[in-house]
């Protein structure tokens, strides 16, 4: 681009050239999705700050020992665990461009990341039997808070992934196929590393406690 700068009477014209910077394609999808993860992260750092202020205030009702089947929850991490390498498989299909392998990894991702809610939403519903609502005690409150916020943002991201297998079966690998593809890897690691922390800070030491 040449721009033309009018100059002073009795003076000639002082011509610039502007050279414009290249922008990729999706590079502006890219960089809000980051955004996005970091928001998440400040949103899941203050849920974890909440729990460790108020989570050994029990009000004389149910502690973790009382309430935690370890190894229940154990086989649960493994459900996330295992559906973040299917996942990875299903994007090194994606790279070689075989359809059919990916989406097939992605229905094995999805069946972990079902297993995974169906066991938490088991692990809720035992609880609220037993009288450990969210209600009764701060510990209470701040661990279905935390857990439960994990458990929508898996949802969404199972909800998220039917609705781009089902983009992948009508349009192919396109470009903004692969682009969402990679957002939502990043969207399901996120939350593995996340429960990685929930199962530390509230199990383990819970338990510990």
């Amino acid at each position: 681009m040449t721009l033309a700068v009018v100059p002073p009477q009795n003076s000639e014209p002082v011509f610039y050239v502007v050279d414009e910077h290249e922008h990729p394609e999706g590079a502006s999808t890219m960089l809000g999705f980051w955004i996005y993860l970091m928001s998440d992260c400040l949103i899941f750092a203050m849920l974890f700050a909440t729990f460790g202020v108020l989570g050994g205030n029990y009000a004389a009702g149910p502690a973790p020992k009382d309430l935690f089947d370890l190894p229940l929850v154990a086989v649960n991490t493994s459900m996330l665990l295992l559906s973040s390498i299917t996942y990875g498989f299903a994007m090194l299909a994606m790279e070689k461009s075989r359809v059919g392998a990916m989406q097939a990894w992605l229905v094995i991702t999805g069946l972990f990341g079902l297993a995974f809610i169906s066991i938490e939403l088991f692990e809720f519903a035992h609880m609220i039997h037993e009288g450990a609502t969210p209600q009764r005690s701060a510990f209470l409150s701040s661990f279905f808070t935390l857990v439960g916020t994990h458990g929508l943002h898996v949802t969404f991201g199972l909800v998220w992934l039917v609705t781009l297998m089902v983009q992948v079966a009508r349009y192919g690998l396109i470009e903004a196929n692969r682009r969402r593809l990679t957002c939502l890897s990043m969207f399901w690691h996120f939350l593995d590393v996340v429960w990685i922390g929930v199962f530390t800070f509230v199990y383990l030491m819970g338990m510990l406690r």
